[in-house]
């Protein structure tokens, strides 16, 4: 099929730049967690804020996440490994809605009311900016690609924007209002969409263009 060849052969330099091109996203999404865990947690710490901190906590979920779409995408065929990083994604979301969940109840319980954090509604106003556009470049690039994975870990740094403007909202309520319950309530709520979405990763749902290439890789082998 000479013609079918020419259009693989065509598409081949363009797969790899939208691959290059996600490594980049990536490896930003990584560093970025990593300063936001380092300062979310010591500004949690000295204001005793245990939002502060789950939400530098969270930030490592969010490495992990992206770590391994990382690592697929520096696999010869990436495509091969689509469907063990998306069970590396869903356990990432699992694990940040339990952890959401498990902090926020007990910050409701236990009446957490942590002291005015100017370095935290910092740190989370400017994540609830950057993060998007990370989300956004990471998503558009997974679709034209192909690949459930990019897709799904998208969406996981979109669900930790979500949390940054809960802990936000919470900061800034608390210290107008003093409302303290503010952002564990809004934690919650993130939570139910962290475990949907890890649902999906497990699935395979995380991109339409995707579920068909892992159905042929299942009857392939």
């Amino acid at each position: 099929m000479p013609v079918l060849r020419v259009t693989a052969l065509a598409e081949a330099p363009w797969r790899e730049l939208l691959r290059r091109r996600i490594r980049w996203i990536v490896a930003a999404t990584i560093a970025y967690n990593l300063i936001e865990a380092v300062v979310a947690v010591t500004a949690g710490t000295i204001a005793s804020s245990a939002a502060l901190i789950g939400f530098g906590l969270d930030s490592t979920i969010e490495v992990l996440s992206a770590a391994a779409v990382a690592w697929q995408f520096t696999r010869r065929d990436p495509e091969r490994w689509e469907r063990g990083t998306l069970r590396v994604i869903a356990v990432a979301f699992f694990a940040l809605a339990t952890y959401v969940t498990v902090s926020s109840v007990t910050a409701l319980v236990l009446r957490s009311e942590p002291e005015t954090s100017p370095i935290g509604i910092v740190l989370t106003a400017v994540s609830v900016i950057v993060m998007p556009f990370l989300s956004l470049a990471e998503r558009r690039a997974g679709r034209e690609l192909g690949s459930a994975t990019a897709v799904a870990d998208s969406r996981q740094t979109l669900i930790c924007t979500y949390l940054s403007a809960a802990v936000l909202v919470g900061l800034l309520v608390n210290a107008a209002f003093g409302w303290w319950w503010a952002d564990a309530v809004a934690g919650l709520i993130i939570a139910v969409f962290a475990v949907r979405e890890g649902v999906e990763a497990w699935r395979g749902d995380a991109c339409a263009t995707s579920v068909g290439m892992l159905l042929e890789d299942e009857h392939d082998h």
